[in-house]
């Protein structure tokens, strides 16, 4: 092969590699972006639409009646109300509507995964979609698969622990003693910190507030705050 082609052909190997950890690096920060999901199920029977009703949020278990906490879920709901049309009373006797509001987080189990072991040279091992110099498959000349390639590394096994944590949202017709909402959130985690997972949960139940009856939806929650609806 003379000198001039062997150039040309070391710079499309140099400008096909650095394609191939371009596509890498894209699909790599898109499968990293961070979202939350919250599967939602609702139900509900005559809510009244938003006409000057007044709402009180309280809690659903007694024990958590002044708790700090609990005020700062409390006003994270009483927001998502007003910003809906209701406007928030000044205690629960004078209200219309009465927003009953829990939230729990189970202790914990734990997941184990199990991977593939890497091939010698990682993404472009023999056993991944890249060849053993980084050629894909079936496209240009550098791309083969070759067992001794691939040979190194056992499987890699991970053990996390997982939580799931949920809200319950109830709401109460005071005048008739009726209930007039009931829906749930719940999603599944490795924080335990209910500071950060209860917004968002807040925020996946409020999602096309109220709903369908009966409805069983995920809703994802974007990095960027925009809101993602699909049926369960």
């Amino acid at each position: 092969m003379n000198r001039i082609a062997m150039s040309s052909r070391s710079n499309r190997f140099r400008r096909y590699s650095r394609l191939a950890l371009a596509g890498i690096a894209t699909v790599t920060l898109a499968a990293c972006a961070p979202s939350f999901k919250a599967d939602v199920s609702r139900f509900q029977a005559q809510l009244p639409a938003p006409q000057g009703q007044t709402f009180a949020v309280v809690p659903e278990d007694p024990q958590l009646a002044g708790g700090l906490e609990f005020s700062l879920y409390a006003d994270m709901v009483a927001a998502e109300m007003a910003q809906l049309g209701y406007t928030r009373a000044a205690n629960p006797e004078n209200a219309n509507l009465l927003v009953r509001f829990d939230y729990t987080i189970d202790n914990g189990r734990e997941r184990i995964r199990t991977q593939p072991g890497v091939g010698g040279f990682g993404a472009f091992g023999p056993w991944g979609p890249w060849g053993g110099f980084g050629g894909w498959r079936g496209g240009w000349g550098y791309g083969f698969a070759d067992p001794f390639f691939g040979g190194f590394g056992g499987p890699n096994v991970r053990s996390y622990t997982i939580f799931t944590s949920g809200i319950d949202l109830l709401i109460d017709n005071t005048s008739t003693g009726e209930r007039v909402f009931e829906g749930r959130a719940e999603s599944v985690s490795r924080s335990n910190r209910l500071q950060n997972i209860v917004p968002n949960l807040v925020d996946a139940i409020f999602t096309d507030f109220p709903g369908n009856n009966g409805e069983a939806v995920r809703i994802t929650i974007r990095e960027d705050g925009n809101e993602v609806r699909a049926q369960r």
